[in-house]
């Protein structure tokens, strides 16, 4: 091993040589180089490989690169770079297929080695990478995509991308990102012809010397790429975004008409085609309007459009009466409404039909549960009330299983100061499954601090404990510790704590807040914080050193604590804890001990 370390070493002599030679480098940093670069190969050589030392030998040489720029650039001498980098960068490449031979399935490591070929340009090199990664990874469609992606933009070669496309689908035939770029890439390249016979044409050179294919020009590999989609690929959604990118380029027409043609006959039944043609209304321009057309026309001209989108929708919402057919509609409707305007006739259209298309989804029972509270909040904006609080109710009886309605429907009836609202509690509670009661319990007590006595209050603390679920009950129980002593103080918090702290089960929280209100008494009694740390180790001892920990620190620095107690709670922390926590523990009291901590 040591010799073949020294030859290579020895391989080097030529380059640092020249380095020195050239006043890019002093004698002592050519040693210093020497020394690093002996340390990095006996790691790469021995027989245990860590990928680490391949990574660190890499970015050594990565920066020794870096800088041989930079002096270059700061003494101006630009000669002898082939004697210099091009055999550091010859080296990086050697060590990189090193370790993507050994490591090879590190994906990552593939791509460190594809993005330093692309900084330092080497074409040839990156393509024989690009090669034997594909061969080891033909399951990930993304490497495919960037490898063809490399040929078409860097290369400037169509074949060569074709063919990986090709081979990538032999792999995925059902990949749509492949299809997408695939088509995207024919689409490029049939413009890329276009423009270069525009240029012989405008340049009037004869082109009977140069074959351009009219079923190139016009798209016709895309066209195929297309129908060979339409036989694996399913959705509308695939083919509106082949649709986006046809329209990036201003020779597609017919390609757009024959993907609008297949979305309308095959998937008329999906949301997002109709949603797609509604929009299109939007877009187009039905009569030319001035620049310097008055307000009002452009005002008239829009609305043209926007009945014209609607229609579309009123037929869309009639041949498929879906939640989510209505959830385009209104989508669409609240995104016009919220558009400026300084017309204030359109702006009432809107208003009015987006009120009337909620309405519609509500009578047709396909509003989704979602877009309800968008509903509430718009009527409160107009100052509906009344209807806000019947809509909120019609909500709660067809969802009367979800939770959030309720809330929607409780935080209405609070905003208004509403008298039914503890009704409403009750009602939702009859139909409310306990295990995902919690955030009407929370939502219930909050309104309750706010309208109701604290006897009250209480009452329904206690009641919140029986009903909610074990695991919720333990918040319930945080937030009831914390109320006592916001409204009564310290004696009433003790109270409380005194009759949950059998109740089983708790939160760590629970014991650390009584700690801290305790510890913020004037007559702070010592007795009391450590019965609330030892409750606190009961629970949670076995599996949380910082709690140990505390106690100790508390012990310490406290006016009325023991520091000598620390000793048997070291021994019994370490008794108690399990696993991994008892080195966790060790540690950080050894940084406790050295007041690191």
């Amino acid at each position: 091993m040591a010799e073949r370390i020294e030859q290579r070493i020895e391989d080097r002599v030529p380059e640092l040589e020249q380095l020195e030679r050239v006043g890019l480098f002093t004698r002592r940093e050519i040693r210093a180089v020497i020394k690093k670069t002996s340390a990095l190969e006996y790691k790469i050589q021995r027989r245990a490989l860590h990928k680490e030392d391949f990574l660190s030998y890499i970015q050594y040489e990565i920066n020794l690169l870096e800088l041989i720029k930079k002096r270059r650039t700061r003494i101006g001498y630009l000669f002898k770079k082939d004697e210099i980098e091009y055999s550091i960068v010859q080296r990086i490449h050697g060590i990189f297929k090193r370790a993507t031979t050994k490591w090879k399935d590190d994906v990552q490591l593939w791509l460190s080695h594809v993005a330093f070929c692309k900084k330092w340009n080497k074409k040839v090199q990156l393509s024989k990478v690009f090669s034997s990664m594909l061969a080891l990874h033909p399951n990930k469609p993304a490497l495919w995509i960037m490898a063809a992606k490399w040929e078409m933009e860097d290369r400037l070669s169509s074949e060569c991308a074709r063919q990986l496309f090709l081979r990538a689908l032999r792999f995925h035939p059902e990949c749509p990102k492949l299809y997408q770029e695939y088509f995207r890439m024919e689409l490029m390249h049939a413009e890329k012809q276009r423009k270069e016979k525009k240029e012989l044409e405008q340049a009037k050179i004869e082109l009977s010397e140069f074959s351009y294919s009219e079923d190139i020009l016009n798209g016709e590999l895309a066209r195929i790429v297309l129908k060979e989609a339409i036989q694996k690929i399913k959705g509308a959604e695939f083919f509106l975004s082949l649709l986006s990118i046809a329209k990036l380029f201003d020779f597609t027409q017919d390609l757009q008409k024959e993907i609008l043609e297949y979305l309308q006959a095959e998937h008329a039944n999906e949301p997002l085609m109709w949603d797609y043609m509604a929009r299109q209304e939007l877009v187009i321009d039905s009569l030319p309007v001035s620049e310097h057309g008055s307000k009002q026309s452009k005002a008239l001209e829009v609305a043209r459009k926007e009945e014209r989108c609607y229609a579309v929708f009123d037929e869309a919402v009639k041949a498929l009466p879906t939640e989510d057919m209505w959830k385009c509609y209104v989508t669409l409707c609240l995104e016009r409404f919220n558009r400026k305007t300084n017309s204030e006739e359109l702006r009432q259209k809107r208003l009015e039909r987006t009120l009337s298309i909620f309405s519609r989804a509500h009578e047709s029972q396909l509003l989704l549960h979602s877009l309800y509270k968008q509903w509430l909040q718009l009527l409160l904006e107009l100052d509906l009330q009344e209807k806000a609080k019947e809509i909120a109710a019609a909500a709660t009886q067809r969802f009367n299983h979800l939770v959030e309605i309720w809330e929607m429907r409780l935080q209405l009836l609070i905003k208004l100061n509403s008298d039914s609202v503890a009704s409403c509690f009750q009602e939702a509670f009859k139909v409310i499954k306990a295990k995902d009661c919690l955030p009407l319990w929370i939502a219930w007590v909050e309104w309750s601090e706010k309208v109701n006595s604290q006897v009250e209050t209480e009452a329904l603390y206690q009641r919140s404990l029986l009903a909610t679920s074990p695991a919720d009950s333990i918040i319930m129980k945080e937030k009831y510790l914390d109320w006592a002593y916001r409204t009564s103080g310290y004696k009433k918090a003790k109270k409380v704590f005194t009759s949950l702290h059998e109740n089983h089960p708790f939160s760590l929280e629970f014991f650390k807040k009584m700690i801290q209100i305790e510890k913020e008494q004037e007559s702070c009694k010592m007795f009391n914080i450590r019965e609330y740390y030892e409750r606190a180790l009961r629970e949670f001892g076995t599996t949380d050193p910082d709690l140990w920990l505390e106690y100790i620190r508390m012990e310490l620095n406290h006016s009325q604590g023991k520091p000598e107690n620390c000793g048997s709670i070291h021994w019994r922390a370490m008794k108690t804890l399990q696993g991994e926590q008892v080195e966790a523990f060790i540690s950080k009291y050894t940084l406790l001990q050295t007041g690191h901590l």
